[in-house]
């Protein structure tokens, strides 16, 4: 299959040697380029694929690491082409677009009129300059029932080691790919570059992202990295955002810190444009001003519904300092949400509408109780869905009061696997209602080990947890009517760009019995 020849491993290894400053050496040591990059040196992507079309992302930075991207205020026409074969001979839809300084000089092209379930190729071209060419894959037609395969990603902090597990993802070439959150990290990046020793930075990358322009550069660097973008050029993502890509830990309009309101819904604003601009997601999600519609439904024939959910937005601020601790009547309060009362509706009624065999909840922090016992107390985070038990009990019990089938929740942001039970409480018994998959880490966190003291803890103190670990990677999951099957594949080093993963586990769900086999 033409996708089977899209990368090699020594592709790869070879990509990355002709990539500056990555494997350290002789790079430049201020924020420019040296000289100046292809035009298309950020790459191309896909993303949030329907049965008739794709959105195709593409950004223009001759000087990546330049303020402005080395673009300046010019608006460049930008064409762009969709075929059914990857030497681009058998064209089936072209068009153009502009790139303009107000959306970062990025494009998002929403083509549509295409075949479902189908393979297709891409390309851009600006300027008499081409662009790699991209796979994309449209969603099956309303009533096939074809399997898919899908791979879980999150938390991918640029500076704690290389994103080898987007090179073996790129090698398996599934269907889509669900980014689940912390794309970037707002956080100051240590001179050199942490574990990847190289001084191309950008120079706001000494600081912590406040504005527009620092989102920007952040994003241009991570996008940089030649792992992250083949799996980009590989298969569409359907992204969403979690806290760092905005400010660590925020709330709605409550930032980490003493921030006063009004300074931090002007940084929230310029966050979440970066967002957009860099990431493959069509125009309904764009900010307009502070306010974004993030969530959204994506369905694949009659096989899964994905509710894509935005936790951050629009829900109520953490309790109880937002520590680990004992649960208690503020998380218990029926007035708080995670998701806002609107979120919720629309989650339940699309669960209630929902004719699919598998109905997955894809989205950020856990919705299971990971606890620890802290001081003979049992303790949990405010940050996940345990600090809001009401409403994760309204969800659950909705969910099964609308009859939705082999609900399944896929999320990131715990730097570690956990396969977990989902029920409506965890404090007494109660039934078990689906199952929870948490992806760990890209690389956030460092190499990891395959259990930690975390990991122990929580086994010990939450009986409800499957399986754990905590190393680096993703999960490669293949679906179809019958069995849900998640590879677990972790690294034991993410030091070296040539690192290689692994299958830690293999955890199957049998439709219709919320349960697990894990081999």
């Amino acid at each position: 299959m033409s996708r089977r020849r899209f990368l090699s491993w020594g592709g790869v290894v070879a990509a990355l040697a002709f990539t500056p400053g990555l494997l350290g050496g002789a790079a430049p040591s201020s924020g420019a380029s040296a000289a100046d990059s292809p035009l298309f040196a950020l790459g191309v992507a896909s993303g949030d694929p329907l049965p008739d079309g794709v959105v195709l992302w593409t950004r223009l930075a001759p000087r990546p690491l330049a303020r402005g991207g080395g673009m300046g205020n010019q608006s460049v026409e930008v064409n762009w082409e969709v075929a059914a074969d990857e030497a681009m001979t058998r064209p089936v839809r072209r068009g153009r677009a502009f790139a303009d300084v107000d959306n970062g000089h990025t494009v998002h092209v929403d083509v549509r009129g295409l075949a479902p379930g189908r393979e297709y190729f891409y390309r851009f071209t600006a300027r008499g300059e081409r662009s790699a060419v991209g796979r994309t894959v449209t969603a099956p037609a309303p009533g096939a029932e074809a399997p898919m395969t899908f791979a879980l990603a999150s938390c991918q902090s640029w500076a704690d080691g290389f994103y080898v597990a987007y090179a073996d993802m790129a090698i398996r070439a599934p269907d889509l790919v669900f980014h689940l959150g912390d794309y970037i990290y707002e956080k100051p990046i240590h001179r050199g570059g942490g574990r990847r020793h190289t001084m191309a930075m950008p120079e706001s990358a000494a600081r912590e992202c406040l504005d527009l322009d620092d989102y920007r550069e952040r994003y241009a660097l991570y996008r940089l990295d030649p792992h992250l973008q083949e799996i980009h050029r590989t298969s569409p993502f359907v992204t969403t955002f979690d806290d760092h890509e905005v400010d660590n830990n925020w709330a709605a309009t409550i930032p980490e810190d003493g921030t006063p309101v009004p300074e931090f819904l002007v940084r929230r604003a310029h966050a979440l444009r970066a967002w957009w601009e860099n990431t493959p997601v069509r125009r309904a999600q764009q900010p307009r001003g502070g306010d974004i519609s993030a969530y959204r439904r994506l369905r694949f024939g009659t096989l899964a519904d994905f509710a894509v959910l935005d936790t951050r937005s629009h829900r109520s601020d953490q309790v109880n300092g937002d520590t680990d601790v004992p649960q208690n009547a503020a998380t218990a309060d029926p007035r708080r949400s995670i998701l806002g009362a609107t979120q919720e509706r629309w989650l339940l009624d699309g669960l209630d509408s929902s004719r699919a065999r598998w109905n997955v909840l894809a989205h950020q922090t856990p919705i299971a109780d990971l606890a620890r016992d802290d001081d003979g107390q049992r303790a949990v985070s405010m940050d996940g869905w345990s600090g809001y038990e009401a409403c994760r009990t309204r969800v659950l019990e909705g969910a099964r009061a609308r009859g939705a089938t082999n609900l399944v929740s896929v999320v990131g942001d715990i730097h570690r696997n956990v396969v977990a039970d989902l029920r409506t409480t965890y404090r007494r018994e109660s039934d078990t209602l689906g199952v929870e998959l948490a992806g760990t880490s890209i690389s956030s966190g460092a190499d990891g080990e395959d259990s930690d003291d975390s990991d122990r803890a929580l086994k010990a103190a939450s009986p409800h947890v499957r399986f754990g670990s905590a190393q680096r990677g993703y999960v490669l999951n293949r679906l179809s009517r019958d069995r849900w099957e998640a590879e677990f594949r972790v690294a034991d080093s993410i030091g070296s760009a040539s690192d290689r993963l692994h299958t830690r586990a293999v955890v199957t769900i049998a439709a219709g019995r919320p349960d697990v086999d894990i081999v």
